[in-house]
């Protein structure tokens, strides 16, 4: 792919099916995230598995 690094990206729906499939991808390329998803803290646990310096928005985006 390409290199990310010095990226920021905002991934929705990130702590689960393709969102974290999309934010694991970026991650990879060195992007740092911003994820964001409605279950707070399985967003967390997922944020953690990243590793890096990656951020979590618990959020509801249908609101």
């Amino acid at each position: 792919m390409f290199d990310l690094t010095g990226m920021t990206a905002l991934v929705t729906g990130a702590s689960g099916g393709i969102g974290s499939a999309i934010a694991q991808a970026l991650a990879a390329q060195g992007a740092r995230l911003a994820v964001s998803g409605s279950n707070a803290d399985k967003l967390a646990a997922f944020r953690d598995t990243l590793g890096g310096d990656h951020v979590a928005l618990p959020c509801n985006l249908g609101d």
